[in-house]
């Protein structure tokens, strides 16, 4: 590659065509005139104070994703001052710029319905600015899946930092956390198991600082997820938000972003089917959030990788749980940090790893735990022998209610309920749940099966995490914690239950999920990976051909976009037309 030389004043007449392709120069500015695009663009960004000399240095983007809404973002000033320094120590010129953020409490109506919109903004924001690698800021649930599906498709050079975790708060001496705590305490109150003075003081506690929920929630494991694909710094996945270990991590981002624009490692040449294999393996083996599969197949189908769910759940038999943290076990994310985070799980997993799949440092996974040295005593990361559970934390479900699948969070399921039988109280849709569930005259008993219709990709839209349904207001007075719940929405990975979820086709579509009727019989079994409706095919058939489905559509704008285009949970929740034309490959696949 040519480089500009240094002559003190910008020279756009002499640039050869590899400049346009390098730095400032890159993706000019269509004004029929190469030459002029340039001098303008320097002319106007010299405004800015910068030298002809910082202008030829390599150009690394810095998306930054902070807002006054998004308090798990609140550190990205400090974190993007550190990318700077790490960019500018390498020799680059550090350019960051804003896109939309996602906070996952404070996006209505969900902010899955947000991630495929964030996904464009990042990637044609990569595309229209001049930069020769991008460093990712993201933390809250959908905007790590949202800038890497992005970067996927964008296809420079892309390195992912994570915004970290929060601290843990004290409740009465009780160490508590976001957000599995904040539901256990909500389940309390509902139970009038405490008052309302007690639930208020849990709510400052419950956030000690900025970062993401401290259990293994989707944040959590989209870090986790990040750093087995090998897009992330070793060892970033971890570190607390407010750490001085997150502060360095940042730098070296910045750092290693600049050797990847030098060496051209474009993000496909890390994420690749052996990358999304190991961090599938990583997904169960930490007891990871249910939405962390949906995520890995949108960011796999951006570069034309299919997800066999299958597959998953036969990887599932033979990967165990060995992360003891909330919900599945009892520590939170800086216990993790300080048990040697990733690298003591990757260890623990070797055997079934693919240990010469590239990572952004240039190095390989297993050259990269050679060089993270020998583990060492911790409780936290179990070894083989003595896992938290004996199995993956995700099992897949079929059967004639879920055709396409369904999922279930076995690791955090109540055992006594992983085989059962019972009678379905059905709830069209979010409103009408939110009008019943705590009705006293609710036709319910903790043996029965709640069902909640139309929370879907279309049905919300955007899939909410809806699926966690609570206990009815008299069976949760009367001491029940859990019972089994099936439907075609998302659960936060911070919750726990014998909860079913993602059951495809959703009901909006006119999946079998729409012409379940109360009193129906559902069979769940977790061992047997079975779903089924107690009805024949015929009845089935004849209920869908007297109730046809219509589905849901919008007027204009973004919602317009979402309904006609957007996939099934199988796909990833993605806009068909985002996801890559053609599909390379299978994965996992055959061994």
């Amino acid at each position: 590659m040519t480089h500009p030389t240094s002559s003190g004043s910008a020279a756009p007449h002499s640039t050869t065509p590899d400049d346009a392709e390098f730095g400032i120069s890159r993706g000019l500015t269509n004004y029929g005139d190469k030459g002029f695009s340039l001098f303008l663009r320097k002319a106007f960004i010299k405004g800015a104070g910068y030298t002809d000399s910082a202008l030829e240095r390599p150009v690394i983007g810095i998306a930054n994703t902070g807002s006054a809404y998004n308090p798990c973002h609140g550190n990205a000033p400090q974190l993007i001052e550190a990318v700077k320094r790490g960019i500018m120590l390498a020799g680059g010129l550090p350019m960051d710029f804003p896109t939309i953020s996602v906070h996952e409490s404070f996006s209505q109506p969900t902010s899955m319905y947000l991630r495929n919109l964030m996904s464009m903004d990042t990637e044609e924001m990569i595309r229209a600015q001049p930069m020769d690698a991008v460093v990712l800021i993201g933390g809250c649930d959908k905007t790590v899946p949202a800038q890497l599906m992005g970067a996927a498709s964008a296809g420079i050079p892309a390195i992912q930092l994570v915004t970290g975790s929060m601290l843990t708060g004290s409740h009465r001496s009780e160490r508590v956390g976001a957000c599995t705590d904040c539901r256990r305490y909500w389940g309390k109150f509902r139970a009038d198991e405490i008052d309302a003075e007690e639930i208020g003081a849990v709510n400052n506690q419950l956030v000690a600082s900025v970062g993401t929920c401290s259990v293994m929630g989707t944040a959590s494991t989209m870090a986790c997820i990040a750093e087995a694909l090998g897009i992330m710094v070793p060892g970033g996945a971890s570190a607390p938000a407010v750490t001085a270990d997150r502060i360095r991590i940042a730098e070296e981002t910045g750092t290693l972003a600049v050797q990847m624009a030098k060496t051209g490692m474009t993000i496909d040449k890390v994420l690749t089917a052996k990358a999304f294999e190991n961090a599938m393996r990583v997904l169960l083996a930490i007891g990871g959030s249910t939405n962390g599969i949906v995520h890995l197949t949108a960011i796999a189908g951006r570069l034309g990788f299919e997800v066999d769910l299958k597959a998953l759940d036969r990887m599932s038999r033979e990967t165990p749980v060995l992360v003891d943290l909330k919900p599945s076990g009892q520590h939170y994310m800086e216990d993790f940090h300080k048990a040697g985070g990733m690298a003591s799980l990757l260890r623990e997993l070797k055997p079934l790893l693919h240990l010469d799949a590239l990572t952004v440092t240039g190095r390989t996974l297993g050259e990269e735990l050679e060089r993270a040295g020998p583990g060492f005593a911790q409780d936290v990361v179990r070894p083989f022998s003595n896992p938290i559970y004996p199995q993956g934390g995700i099992a897949v479900l079929q059967g004639n209610l879920a055709p396409g699948g369904a999922i279930i969070k076995q690791s955090a399921a109540a055992p006594a309920l992983m085989e059962h039988e019972g009678r379905a109280v059905v709830f069209e849709n979010a409103e009408d749940m939110a009008q019943r569930i705590d009705a006293p005259d609710l036709d319910v008993t903790a043996d029965d099966i709640l069902v909640l219709k139309n929370i879907g990709p279309t049905g919300a839209p955007g899939m909410p995490e809806a699926g966690y349904l609570p206990i009815p207001m008299k069976l949760a007075r009367a001491g029940v914690k859990d019972m089994v719940r099936i439907s075609d929405g998302r659960m936060s990975g911070t919750a726990a239950g014998t909860i079913v979820l993602h059951v495809t086709p959703e009901a909006a579509i006119g999946g079998p999920l729409a012409h379940v009727r109360n009193g129906d019989r559902i069979r769940l079994s977790v061992a047997g990976r079975e779903l089924s409706l107690l009805i024949s095919d015929e009845e089935l058939a004849a209920r869908a051909a007297a109730s046809p489905v219509t589905r849901p559509s919008a007027e204009r704008g973004y919602r317009k976009l979402f309904l006609q285009t957007v996939t099934q949970a199988d796909q990833g929740v993605d806009f068909d037309f985002l996801r890559a034309a053609t599909v390379r490959q299978t994965i996992p696949g055959a061994k």
